[in-house]
């Protein structure tokens, strides 16, 4: 059996972020945080196509999620997704857009081909979400501004064929960086973002059988390097990623990332 879809992230970081996924029957983007010239393009880039677009999916209010989400969607008429938090706490930079569907978390929605699963997390937005796209009982999950590893991610990471996974900080990077006290507090608390040690703990621990794909996502440009990201998955994960002949990558924070298929295991 072929891959059942596949998926790729357009741009990743706190200066933009945006994933693409398409499956024979359509596609969905999953925020617009960098212009909407710059998507159409790189999904081009990547082997897909605007036009096949149901919906763009927006997980939360922040800019580096939201701000082009209108653009694309007056510009290729596509209609915008989002919960009503998300879209009171961004109506005004996304203006007019033509269709909008709010849903409450925890729904599961049919976009694009795909069964869109959607969980609350405990990020600093209005009401922010992570999805897990599916497919022919194949499963991927967008886990990004997570805030902390809590009890409802935990339960749904065996359940994943492959992960975009925050990985955001490495802590004596950020202990040592030059950001405000205020910020560093912000970004290290439950409400803000997942570390290195954090993100390779849930890997660890928490990965099923099934899990083939892990892309590390949202990294910090201050707080991060995709070496340390990396190496810290392989050192406090690197048994299960070994046993379990895990494809780890990370995310290109300007650019396309690798294509990642997911299909069943061969």
């Amino acid at each position: 059996m072929s891959a059942a879809f596949w998926i790729a992230t357009l741009a990743s970081g706190s200066s933009g972020n945006s994933i693409y996924a398409e499956c024979p029957d359509g596609a969905v983007l999953i925020d617009a945080g960098i212009s909407g010239r710059r998507i159409a393009e790189r999904i081009e880039s990547v082997g897909g196509h605007i036009d096949r677009v149901d919906a763009v999916i927006v997980t939360h209010e922040h800019a580096d999620h939201a701000k082009s989400s209108g653009v694309i969607s007056r510009r290729h008429g596509v209609p915008l997704v989002m919960t009503e938090g998300t879209y009171e706490g961004c109506r005004r930079i996304i203006r007019k857009v033509n269709g909008l569907r709010l849903f409450q978390t925890g729904m599961t929605l049919s976009l694009g081909g795909f069964r869109v699963h959607t969980s609350a997390t405990p990020h600093d937005g209005n009401d922010p979400v992570a999805l897990v796209l599916e497919r022919d009982k194949l499963r991927c999950g967008v886990l990004t501004d997570l805030g902390h590893p809590f009890v409802e991610l935990i339960e749904l990471f065996p359940s994943l064929d492959a992960v975009l996974l925050e990985s955001n900080y490495d802590p004596d990077m950020l202990e040592h960086g030059p950001y405000h006290e205020n910020l560093k507090d912000r970004i290290r608390s439950d409400a803000g973002h997942i570390s290195n040690e954090e993100a390779a703990t849930l890997v660890r621990d928490h990965a099923g059988g099934r899990l083939q794909k892990v892309m590390l996502a949202h990294l910090s440009a201050i707080n991060n390097t995709p070496l340390n990201a990396h190496a810290c998955m392989e050192t406090w994960a690197g048994s299960r990623i070994r046993e379990q002949q895990i494809d780890l990558s990370v995310a290109p924070r300007h650019e396309p990332s690798a294509v990642l298929s997911v299909g069943p295991r061969t």
